[in-house]
């Protein structure tokens, strides 16, 4: 006991930077009368699935059972909008989702390869809208495949690059599956049939398999596979008591702490759907999201239960659980509860009569059976809402289907990764990004589970000083992150001096990742940013570039096995290579449709079952993506098409420059101008020298022509520049 009390006061000095989550973890506080700061809405979290055949899927448990929509057919497109309203939400257990019809193999097509994916775009860009595009035969979504032939990430010549305001030469027309002449030596076209039925499956091998390794870690506290098999277990049992049947929506509010993985487990476990929820939402943003979703209980880190108790009373929320900080951190956990309640503050006064603390829940599901639930590939896994940043927050409906589909696609494409370093025995991920996001709640979690790895759990990513701490402590190989975070990271002195020896994958997404950092994280670390792309629709990873490539590629990559894209213009016809259009995305890891809102999946799906993105880009011949922007930030100058990315980037070559930010802002002579925010890294940095730059680098319509400097730029929870609030 004495032992553990010095040990406790040991950790006591260095608990600042173990309980410093109150930029992540708490609410603003207000005055009396301020308005609460607008909170992002980035909301989203996956888990890679691999989709099994319907002919296949096991009877389910109970009628009460809550299926997922088919997608729509050609046939059926049309009569989608005047389905019922509850169309995607309760499904009556009968209603299986329609099988996909097999597709012929394209066949091989020989094209010179090229290595620089070009930056810049047509100016003349086609947006999209597709809603009468030809039907086309859907492609089976776990035929097994021969593997391909070798196609070796050389260095190569850039493809020709489409003038500015030129006319349109002829281009190629694309050809089925031309990406997979690039794919490497031994990655098959298609996944084959999965191991696993539902994620359930997935954790449970992990729990057998991996039982004595540690699986998640977070303030110094690790949590191994069999622990995180009998905590989930009981924290079913307790659901299951709490009368949650199948199908029941469930929310996670909560940062990246070990209580998280647990309850992803457990809610999956007990046959139910995770609802993930931002934990820095206002009241209006919880309430919109709880009552949409129709959750009917919750698990919540106190520092945010002040949110929940404004608004339970207005939602169908009847059971709530309460977390602490310490709650899994063992002895050294009631300092932490400490610190955080009373020496720092973080945790305003809340009341919500009738809540079961979490500790408390654990202890009584212990001593409760679980009762076995038969989930299948076709029941819904999570509700991944969308940021809302183009109106409303929805629902994507990811099936466990989905994200298995994506698990087994990330399998294929990370065994390549490892062919260059070799695969580590014990695999360690750093799970910067909140698990709440869809990027690492695939990437970090669900892969690290399947691959039996460590996630280092990072609950504040934004205190850079505590986090490179943490980063002493491990030998990492597998670091995802966005732009932003990476930049972050190397403007640290103290992360410049990690030992990177053992890091493997450094895996950008969630945003661009701009050529200038990728060159630096290279530079420092000797590990080269694969860069990927996806959505919350998506599960995420739809396309990814080759992860034993040498060089950025500034590119999205290929589309992973058993994913088409297909660029499109506004009336739904695809265009050739080269031309710039709406990206469309097809495969077993796209969503169900969005939850309650059929209008909308109308909106989101072609008549051929491509989703369509929102993003602008345009495929080069060896089948690599390029994203040159999302539709609505285009910014039209005279006629001309500008794209903030590429504004960004050059801005970013600039030595003085630590982050910039592009956006249009109304001219009445052009319609719009080029609007540069600036965070210096130089102080002495003067508009008239950024203005000189890239004006050098530039063409007229595209420079900048007013630039604002400012200390930060706003960004959303998990690190994305706001360009929406910069035009507010």
């Amino acid at each position: 006991m004495r032992a553990g009390l010095e040990n406790c006061a040991q950790a006591s000095k260095k608990i600042n930077w173990e309980v410093n989550v109150a930029k992540e973890t708490t609410p603003a506080r207000t005055t009396k009368n301020a308005a609460k700061a607008p909170v992002d809405k980035v909301v989203n979290t996956v888990a890679p699935a691999l989709k099994k055949q319907t002919g296949n899927v096991r009877k389910a448990a109970t009628d009460k059972s809550v299926k997922a929509p088919a997608r729509p057919t050609a046939s059926a497109s049309k009569a989608l909008a005047q389905a019922k309203a509850g169309a995607l939400a309760e499904v009556p257990a009968k209603a299986t989702p329609a099988k996909a019809k097999p597709t012929a193999k394209a066949k091989a097509v020989t094209v010179k390869a090229a290595t620089d994916t070009p930056v810049k775009v047509p100016a003349k860009t086609r947006t999209a809208g597709a809603s009468k595009a030809a039907a086309v035969p859907t492609k089976s979504v776990v035929a097994e495949a021969a593997a391909k032939p070798e196609a070796t990430p050389a260095k190569a010549k850039s493809v020709a690059k489409p003038k500015a305001g030129t006319a349109k030469v002829a281009s190629a027309k694309p050809t089925p599956r031309e990406w997979v002449k690039s794919y490497p030596e031994g990655v098959p076209a298609e996944i084959s049939a999965s191991q696993y039925e539902s994620v359930g499956d997935l954790l449970a091998r992990a729990y057998k398999q991996y039982a004595d390794q540690p699986a998640f870690s977070c303030m110094g506290k690790s949590m191994t596979y069999a622990d995180l098999n009998r905590h989930s277990r009981a924290m079913a049992a307790w659901l299951q008591s709490r009368g949650l049947v199948k199908g029941d929506r469930v929310a996670v509010m909560m940062p990246n702490i070990l209580q998280y993985p647990v309850m992803i487990a457990a809610i999956l476990r007990a046959g139910l759907t995770v609802v993930n929820i931002n934990p820095l939402y206002t009241p209006r943003e919880l309430e919109h999201q709880l009552k949409d979703s129709g959750a009917k209980a919750i698990i919540i880190l106190e520092n945010f239960a002040s949110t929940l108790a404004k608004v339970v009373t207005k939602t169908p929320v009847q059971h709530v659980i309460v977390a602490a900080m310490g709650d899994m951190l063992g002895l050294k956990g009631h300092l932490v509860n400490l610190v955080v309640r009373r020496v720092k503050k973080m945790v305003p006064a809340w009341s919500l009569p009738g809540h079961t603390p979490f500790k408390t829940a654990l202890a009584q599901g212990a001593a409760q059976k679980l009762k076995p639930v038969e989930v299948t590939g076709a029941d819904i896994a999570f509700l991944q809402y969308t940021g809302g940043t183009t109106g409303i927050s929805k629902g994507a409906i990811l099936t466990h289907s989905n994200i298995v589909s994506n698990v087994a696609q990330m399998r294929l494409w990370c065994d390549v990764g490892f062919r260059v370093k070799g695969r580590p025995k014990d695999i360690v991920y750093i799970c910067a990004l909140p698990l709440y996001h869809i990027f690492a709640l695939t990437v970090n979690a669900m892969m690290g589970i399947d691959q039996g790895a460590l996630n280092v759990l990072i609950p504040n990513p934004r205190d850079i000083p505590g986090f490179v701490k943490e980063l002493q402590k491990y030998k990492f190989h597998i670091f995802p992150g966005l732009n932003t975070l990476f930049n972050g990271l190397l403007n640290n002195e103290e992360f410049r001096k990690l030992d990177f020896k053992e890091l493997i994958l450094s895996l950008g997404g969630g945003m661009a990742v701009q050529k200038p950092v990728a060159e630096r994280w290279k530079e420092v670390t000797g590990c080269l940013i694969t860069e990927g792309y996806g959505l919350s629709e998506t599960s995420p990873v739809a396309s990814a570039n080759r992860l034993d490539a040498t060089e950025f590629s500034g590119t999205i990559g290929l589309p992973l096995p058993s994913t088409d894209f297909s660029i499109r213009d506004d009336e739904g016809k695809e265009l050739p290579l080269m031309e710039v259009g709406e990206i469309c995305i097809r495969g077993p890891q796209v969503m169900a449709g969005y939850w309650n809102r059929p209008d909308e999946t109308e909106k989101a799906m072609t008549s051929d079952g491509f989703f369509r993105s929102g993003d602008m880009g345009y495929m080069d011949e060896r089948g690599y993506t390029k994203i040159v922007d999302r539709k609505k930030d285009m910014i039209l100058v005279s006629g001309f098409n500008v794209y903030p990315n590429e504004v960004e980037e050059v801005a970013m070559e600039h030595v003085g420059i630590r982050e910039a930010a592009a956006i249009g802002v109304p001219n009445e002579h052009s319609g719009e101008i080029v609007k540069l925010f600036i965070v210096r890294k130089d102080p002495a940095l003067t508009e008239e020298a950024v203005k000189a730059f890239c004006a050098e680098r530039l063409t007229n319509y595209k420079r900048p022509r007013i630039v604002e400097f400012r200390d930060e730029l706003p960004k959303s929870n998990v690190g994305k520049i706001l360009r929406r609030e910069l035009r507010d």
